[in-house]
């Protein structure tokens, strides 16, 4: 999949992105708890797309890496396309051995 294929409320099977940039992490409080989330821009030879990173995976993700989102999610945000690894995705940075799921566990690749 790619940026270009990326719809609203939908499903992301696997997409392949650089990203450009990402803003530091800030905390929310909301009925499931307490986190931290950051926003970033990615982008592939399609096109750019934000991208929300939860928790752990605001650490892991820095300008210029290229990573690989696994059962995602998409959604529509103040008219601008978004992407995360929504509640059962991973993201995966390239040249890394870990996976970070948004619930914070830690997944292993074999």
């Amino acid at each position: 999949m790619q940026i270009k294929d990326v719809q609203p409320n939908k499903s992301v099977d696997v997409l392949e992105v650089e990203v450009v940039e990402v803003e530091e992490p800030r905390e929310f409080t909301n009925f499931r708890g307490t986190g931290r989330v950051a926003n970033a821009k990615a982008k592939d030879e399609t096109g750019e797309i934000n991208l929300t990173l939860w928790n752990e995976q605001a650490d892991q993700v820095k300008a210029n890496d290229k990573i690989v989102i696994e059962n995602g999610w998409a959604k529509e945000y103040r008219g601008e396309m978004q992407v995360s690894t929504g509640k059962f995705g991973k993201l995966i940075v390239a040249g890394s051995e870990e996976a970070v799921a948004d619930d914070e566990e830690i997944v292993v690749e074999e």
